[in-house]
């Protein structure tokens, strides 16, 4: 039998405490998690919050668990399907970004993160001069996560330093990630929590 009890979420002003913590207390940030997750295993935004602060640590792959969690719990959840995807962008794995990322094309036509998400795709194919266009635009939509800004404008400059490939389709022996795959993995992951 499936159980169809309703979800309890975390409440606000708990929720609020974390992340106020998060910014200043990552150690005690995590304890604090824990006891909320045990309490509230159900609520997305935890398991999201939890893959924010592995990602933080480094812990990819803990992270990459927590958000997934988070998105399977809230496939609406738009924001944690995004960090998900580009989680795994970062760590080398582009089609399973962009699988994360698929219901995020059904977002409407301005919507900051399908914009983004348009654009990190035109980065995937070294189609730099598109990814820089579509995350300008993205950066230019987006008024309530200037963290994330932060991170879009970051790839931007990033694209701007690098020297470009000479289209001959070398990209300098057997390497076996692209251009921007490279790019991205050099930069590290900056949840949008701060």
């Amino acid at each position: 039998m499936t159980d169809t009890s309703p979800i309890i979420l975390c409440p606000e002003p708990e929720l609020t405490t974390l992340l106020e913590q998060m910014t200043s207390d990552e150690a005690n940030a995590m304890r604090c998690l824990a006891v909320l997750l045990a309490e509230y295993e159900g609520d997305p935004r935890l398991h999201f919050l939890e893959g924010s602060l592995f990602a933080e640590q480094r812990d990819y792959s803990a992270a990459r668990d927590a958000m997934r969690r988070a998105v399977d719990l809230a496939p609406d959840f738009a924001i944690a399907r995004f960090q998900l995807g580009f989680l795994l962008l970062t760590c080398g794995e582009p089609h399973a970004a962009q699988e994360a990322w698929g219901p995020l094309h059904g977002l409407p036509q301005d919507n900051y993160l399908r914009i983004f998400v348009t654009g990190l795709c035109h980065l995937i194919r070294d189609e730099f001069d598109d990814a820089v266009a579509r995350l300008r635009e993205g950066i230019s939509r987006n008024d309530e996560n200037p963290a994330l800004n932060n991170d879009m404008q970051m790839i931007v400059d990033e694209i701007h330093r690098k020297p470009r490939q000479s289209g001959d389709g070398d990209t300098g022996g057997d390497a076996p990630l692209s251009p921007a795959q490279l790019m991205l993995q050099q930069a590290s992951f900056k949840a949008t929590r701060h």
